[in-house]
C-alpha cells in the first residue's frame, strides 16, 4: 500500500529530509524521492484537500499506471447473465463462450467467469437479522425424516411424522410424533405445543401445507376453517410464511434441523412399538435439548424461556380446543343435511341454502353466516335420520304425530264399526304407514256425511265382507247406509244362504 500522504506530511509538516522520511516510513530513499518529485510536478502542496482520498491521489501522481486492484479484463454483464440462466437449456459455459466471442483478447477464463458471477450473485442476496419480541411468534413445521413404529403383532413398520414448534425469542423447542400430517394430527399437535409452553403466543407462523392453508397467496393466504377455528379459540393470529420463502420461518428450519440431529438421530437404534412410547422418548430428549447450554449465547433454551417468553405468554383458555371437522353442505328438500352418511334436520326455511357443518366426535352443529341454527348428538347409523319436531313445517309436524293408536282412537270416537274397519285396513299392509293416507281419506267422510252415516256405512261394509275405503264411500254415495238395519240384515242373510235354494241339488244328490 502506498504511503504517499505520510511522505508528504512528514516532509512538509514535520520538516524531515527525504532520507529521514524514507527511514521513518521504512521505505527506500528512491521511493520517497519519487513521491515528492511527482507531487511537486503535479502542483500538490501541503495540506492536501480534505476530499482527496488515496485512490484519487494515486491517479494524480501515476496517471499512466494501473492502480492496485484495477482489472484489465472486460467485465461480463452479470445481470444479463443471471437473466439468461433462467431460460431452459442455457448454461454458464454457453454464456461464457458468447462472452469470449465478444472479448477474445481481454476476457476471463471460464473458471474466473463462474467465480466472479457467483461473487456478484451472493452480493445480491441480503439477509436481514430479525429481532423477535418475547411471546410474539411461534414457528411450526414438520421434520422431513420420519420415525418408524413397529406393529408388535405383525412386525409391520409404520412411519410417524415429527412436529416441531419453537418460540422466536427464546428458541424454546417442542416436538411430538403423530401418524400423519392430516388436519386432525396437525391441530392436535398445536394443542399439545400450547400445553407444553403453558400459554399461547400472539402469532403462529406455519408452512403452507394443506392442513393449514387451503389456498396459498403471497399476501392473503386462505386459512382452513378448522385452523381458523383453533386460532379463534386460543385468540391467536395465523400468518403463514410466503410460498418458497424459507427465511420467513428460519427459526423453524433451524429447530427442525436440531430436532433431527439431537433427538431423531439419537433414537435411530431404538425400536418403538407404540406411538405413545415414541413420544415419551422424544419428550425425555426434548428436556435434555432445552437444558443444553448455548455455544455463543448465555444460558439455555429453558432459562431464556423462563426469562423472556414465559412471563408474557397469554394464559390458556379454560377448556382445551376440541377438533371439529368443518364442511360446507346444502340443505336437502326434506330440510335435512347429510354428514357421514347420516341425515340431520335443520329449520325448514333453510331448504336449498348452503350451511356449514361443524362435527366433533359427540356433536354435529349446523351454522349459517356464523349463527348456529341446529345441534344434534353425533350418530354413526348410516342412512338413518335425526329429526327435531321444531324444524318441521306445521303440516309436516301434524303428520309426524300420526300413529296406529291415534287413528284407532279417532275412529273409535265415530263408532265401533268405523274402528273395526280402520283396524282391518291397518293389517292389510306390511308397513302400517302405507295405510295412513287411505285411513285419512276414509275418516274425512265424517265431515261430508256425518259421523252416524259413516259408522253405518262401515257396518254395512263389514256385513258384506268388504271393509275398504272404496266400499264405504260407494255405500255413502248410493245412500245404502240409510236403509233399515233389519232389512239389510235379512237381505244379507238371504244372500249368504243361497246354498239352500230349491234350484240347487246339494251334496246328497250324488249318493
Amino acid at each position: 500500500m502506498r504511503k504517499i500522504k505520510d511522505v508528504l506530511r512528514l516532509h512538509y509538516e514535520a520538516g524531515l529530509s527525504r532520507r529521514g522520511v524514507a527511514q521513518a516510513l521504512n521505505i527506500s530513499y528512491g521511493t520517497a524521492v519519487n513521491y515528492l518529485n511527482r507531487a511537486q510536478r503535479s502542483g500538490l502542496g501541503w495540506p492536501l484537500p480534505a476530499d482527496m482520498d488515496e485512490l484519487t491521489l494515486g491517479r494524480l501522481l501515476f496517471p499512466t499506471q494501473p492502480l492496485t486492484g484495477q482489472r484489465r479484463f472486460a467485465e461480463p454483464d452479470y445481470p444479463a447473465v443471471h437473466q439468461e440462466l433462467k431460460r431452459k437449456g442455457v448454461t454458464k459455459q454457453l454464456l461464457w463462450l458468447e462472452y469470449r466471442q465478444r472479448h477474445p483478447e481481454d476476457g476471463y477464463s471460464y473458471a474466473q467467469f463462474c467465480h466472479r458471477y457467483l461473487e456478484w450473485l451472493n452480493k445480491q442476496k441480503h439477509s436481514m437479522r430479525r429481532v423477535h419480541r418475547a411471546g410474539e411468534k411461534l414457528f411450526v413445521d414438520y421434520c422431513g425424516p420420519t420415525m418408524p413404529v413397529a406393529n408388535s403383532d405383525t412386525g409391520e413398520m409404520r412411519e410417524a411424522q415429527v412436529f416441531v414448534a419453537v418460540l422466536g425469542a427464546s428458541n424454546y423447542t417442542f416436538a411430538c410424533a403423530s401418524w400423519s400430517q392430516s388436519q386432525v394430527d396437525w391441530l392436535g399437535a398445536h394443542v399439545q405445543a400450547f400445553e407444553f409452553f403453558g400459554g399461547v403466543p400472539e402469532l403462529v407462523v406455519p408452512d403452507n401445507l394443506k392442513s393449514g392453508v387451503s389456498k396459498t397467496h403471497r399476501y392473503e393466504p386462505d386459512i382452513n376453517p378448522a385452523y381458523q377455528q383453533l386460532a379463534s379459540h386460543y385468540g391467536i393470529a395465523v400468518v403463514p410464511a410466503r410460498p418458497y420463502k424459507p427465511k420467513d420461518k428460519s427459526k423453524a428450519e433451524v429447530a427442525v434441523q436440531i430436532v433431527e440431529r439431537w433427538i431423531m438421530a439419537r433414537l435411530r437404534h431404538q425400536t418403538f412399538f407404540t406411538l405413545a412410547s415414541l413420544n415419551q422418548a422424544i419428550r425425555f430428549l426434548l428436556d435434555d435439548l432445552n437444558q443444553r447450554p448455548f455455544k455463543k449465547l448465555p444460558g439455555t433454551r429453558r432459562s431464556q424461556f423462563e426469562q423472556l417468553d414465559q412471563p408474557v405468554l397469554r394464559p390458556l383458555p379454560v377448556n382445551p380446543y376440541r377438533y371439529a371437522e368443518i364442511k360446507q353442505v346444502r340443505v336437502h328438500i326434506d330440510y335435512h343435511i347429510e354428514y357421514d352418511k347420516h341425515y340431520y334436520s335443520v329449520p325448514h326455511h333453510l331448504v336449498k341454502e348452503k350451511v356449514e357443518v361443524q362435527a366433533t366426535d359427540t356433536t354435529v352443529a349446523i351454522y349459517r353466516h356464523g349463527q348456529r341454527f341446529a345441534s344434534h348428538p353425533r350418530s354413526y347409523r348410516q342412512g338413518a335420520h335425526s329429526t327435531c319436531v321444531e324444524h318441521m313445517p306445521r303440516s309436516h309436524r301434524a303428520m309426524s304425530d300420526w300413529s296406529p293408536q291415534r287413528f284407532l282412537s279417532w275412529a273409535g270416537d265415530i263408532g265401533e264399526a268405523t274402528r273395526e274397519v280402520v283396524s282391518l285396513i291397518l293389517k292389510e299392509k306390511r308397513h302400517q304407514e302405507q295405510s295412513y293416507r287411505r285411513i285419512l281419506a276414509l275418516l274425512s267422510n265424517a265431515k261430508k256425511y256425518g259421523r252416524e252415516r259413516l259408522n253405518n256405512a262401515c257396518h254395512r261394509a263389514l256385513l258384506i265382507n268388504s271393509p275398504t275405503r272404496s266400499s264405504v264411500e260407494s255405500i255413502l254415495k248410493q245412500g245404502l247406509d240409510q236403509a233399515t238395519m233389519k232389512t239389510e240384515s235379512a237381505a244379507t242373510q238371504e244372500e249368504l244362504n243361497l246354498d239352500h235354494h230349491e234350484n240347487l241339488r246339494g251334496e246328497s244328490y250324488y249318493h
